[in-house]
């Protein structure tokens, strides 16, 4: 199962909630399961092989994105009659139906009444775009019909927002469904399945965001430099091909959050440059384009916003990058260099990435360094922090790694500290002078705050640290994942 390493967990997750109808704990014999995750997270597939492995009838039914929809209820009805669901007999002869009312209603009819099954609706999003009223209509034969069948329904969706607005208030299936998040591997996964120590690890994390398709292509102990100069040889990799996969579901049609999620990708993080970059000549894109284009790659959770972290409200000085590791990476050195590629030149792409590593890394690395803390902490020293950030003023100078606080913004600020992760370079007192002389710009800290770092390559100062972290030490906030 090597592009399963970590799944079990959730597996099992999908197996209880089997397991809850088949023993009918609930006043409903039938459950729905709200399934979301980023694409190409391994969704569909991890839904596959919980079916086979499940033992009962089941059927699946994936979406086509722009179908019409009396052509996707014809194929629903085509799925069913081919599954494991007994009594499909009943459905010959019928190949459409004019409304989702009554295609519910004929899979409702073949549903058996005293064993579990499993229906699977893969890419709700895309089916509730082919016809708006499918939302209210599933609700309506849930309630009336298929709930009352020992059935789990799991509904399947890659638009993160739009599944979590499904089961909001006021929408049709409100508190009518569990709700299940797949997540990328983490961290600790990706050392499993790449067989890498933690630092490298690391490194493959940034590259492949964990998204296992990419991750089981990497050979056992492989190089970084190794694997991009394979992979970037093959045209139809899956590093190469999902960056634009993910895009195409994403933004159908041209719009212009695409090419501002383009310019963060590049780099850009600050409101003004990312207009000054996005215009067109030397006119920058006006407010009144790039809020919406932010908005909307912020809804889709393409991008990420940070604020600086200290005892002083940080909303003015937003900061965005690329929320997704791996697409963060595929628009830094692949998108623009596919063409070469593709031209049987990934030689010179790979050689790209090795020049622009080390300085983007540096960066790419600083919220997987955050996160990780976050996951660590609180501990005993200290017990006061519940948010873990980084702090910077209008003109960016000085720029803080790391701000460990009770909250955003603090009241608080725990401690200060800095982000060291260069192949040969340790943490030294250089750097330690530096972080001493910027930490007192925090608002909130003084010079008896407590400095923490985080090296790459161990440390050669460790008088007026109060705590270190390598890589070891941060992969194990991810072991309780794996």
């Amino acid at each position: 199962m090597s592009g399963f390493v970590g799944r079990r967990s959730e597996l099992a997750t999908l197996n209880r909630h089997l397991s809850w109808v088949r023993d009918g704990r609930g006043d409903q014999r039938g459950r729905a399961l709200l399934l979301r995750g980023r694409r190409r997270v391994g969704k569909s597939r991890l839904v596959d092989l919980f079916c086979e492995r499940a033992r009962v009838p089941y059927v699946v039914h994936q979406a086509t994105r722009g179908e019409d929809a009396q052509r996707e209820r014809a194929r629903f009805l085509e799925e069913i009659r081919r599954s494991s669901l007994p009594d499909t007999t009943l459905l010959a002869g019928v190949t459409t139906v004019a409304e989702w009312d009554t295609a519910l209603r004929q899979l409702a009819a073949v549903l058996p009444d005293d064993t579990p099954s499993v229906v699977v609706l893969d890419e709700l999003p895309w089916m509730i775009e082919g016809d708006a009223v499918l939302e209210g209509t599933l609700q309506t034969v849930w309630d009336r019909v298929l709930s009352r069948k020992p059935v789990l329904l799991v509904l399947i969706g890659s638009d993160l927002a739009m599944m979590e607005q499904l089961s909001a208030y006021g929408r049709p299936f409100h508190q009518r469904g569990a709700e299940m998040v797949l997540s990328p591997l983490s961290p600790a996964e990706v050392m499993t399945m790449t067989g890498l120590p933690a630092a490298e690890a690391f490194d493959a994390h940034l590259i492949t965001g964990g998204l296992p398709l990419i991750c089981q292509e990497w050979h056992e102990g492989e190089s970084r430099a190794d694997f991009l100069a394979r992979e970037l040889d093959d045209p139809t990799s899956p590093l190469l091909v999902s960056g634009e996969r993910m895009l195409a579901a994403e933004f159908p049609t041209a719009l212009q959050a695409r090419h501002v999620l383009s310019v963060i990708g590049s780099g850009e993080r600050a409101f003004g440059t990312i207009a000054a970059k996005a215009g067109a000549a030397d006119k920058p894109l006006p407010p009144g384009s790039l809020n919406p284009a932010l908005r909307t790659l912020a809804d889709k959770r393409l991008v990420a916003v940070d604020t600086p972290l200290s005892t002083r409200p940080g909303d003015r000085d937003r900061r965005y990058r690329v929320a997704d590791p791996y697409l963060r990476f595929w628009l830094a050195f692949l998108e623009r260099g596919i063409a070469e590629i593709e031209r049987g030149r990934g030689r010179i792409v790979a050689e790209a990435v090795e020049r622009g590593w080390t300085s983007w890394r540096g960066r790419a690395i600083e919220p997987v360094v955050r996160e990780s803390l976050a996951r660590l902490l609180p501990d005993d020293m200290w017990p006061q922090v519940r948010e873990v950030g980084g702090w910077w003023p209008r003109t960016n100078n000085p720029e803080v790694d790391l701000v460990g606080a009770d909250r955003s913004p603090a009241r608080e600020v725990g401690f200060v500290g800095s982000v060291k992760w260069q192949e040969h370079g340790p943490f030294d007192r250089r750097a330690l002078a530096t972080l001493t002389r910027d930490a007192l710009s925090v608002p909130g800290a003084d010079e008896d705050t407590p400095l923490v770092a985080v090296s790459r390559s161990g440390f050669t100062v460790e008088d007026g640290l109060t705590a270190t972290y390598g890589p070891e030490r941060l992969m194990e906030a991810w072991s309780s994942t794996t």
